[in-house]
Parts: C-alpha cells; structure tokens; sequence
C-alpha cells in the first residue's frame, strides 16, 4: 500500500488579517498546510500539537505576545521551529526571542525571501 504523503503543518498567529492572510498564501504555496489564528488564546486552547512543524507569531497580540505562545507550546512538549514577527523591533526583544526558542526574529514589513530564508535555516 502506498504511503499518503502528508504536507507539514504551519501555524500562524497573527492579529493583523492583511499580514495573517499574505502568511497564509505563501506558506501554503511552500507546501505546508496552515492554521491560522488572530490571537494568542486561540491557539494556545486548540489541543493539536503533534503534526505543527511550524509556529509563525506576532510579537504583539490582543491578548498577549508570540514568546507565550511559544512558551505555552513548549509546555506542551512542542519542539518545531518557530519564528517571531514584529512592527517594533529592539535588540532585547530578539534576545528574550532568541533565548526563548525562536530560530528568528523577523521584522515587519515581512519581505518573503527573509521567511524563506528563516524557514529553511
């Protein structure tokens, strides 16, 4: 029997629509299936960890930031690669990121070869 191939799974959390939608498309066109969400809370309840290979999050949330939501999957036991994006960027943001467990810290606007680049390191 042949094996299904299944894509990796990216997740996005993203408050600004404009931003999550264009992570969406260009995610999906590398291959990977996307869950997307606009705040931190949503994804942090959705129980489904196993087949995330990819965490893309705002460094600014409504309802908190991308290094919880990083931590929270960490305490779940999730250990994919993760980056951060943000509008407002600081030498010690990328630090707290960095020691935190994201691969990068990306600032916006996002230009799509630095993801790439970010995704593949």
């Amino acid at each position: 029997m042949k094996k299904q191939y299944t894509p990796p799974v990216a997740v996005i959390v993203e408050d600004d629509e404009a931003v999550r939608r264009s992570l969406q498309l260009l995610l999906h066109w590398r291959g990977y299936e996307v869950r997307a969400f606009g705040t931190a809370q949503a994804k942090i309840d959705d129980a489904d960890l196993s087949s995330v290979g990819l965490l893309v999050a705002d460094y600014r949330l409504p309802d908190g930031d991308g290094i919880g939501v990083l931590r929270a999957f960490q305490r779940r036991g999730w250990h994919g690669r993760a980056v951060l994006v943000t509008g407002h960027p600081s030498a010690g943001l990328k630090d707290a990121a960095l020691a935190s467990g994201f691969d990068a810290v990306l600032e916006k606007p996002l230009r799509q070869h630095e993801l790439i680049g970010a995704l593949s390191r």
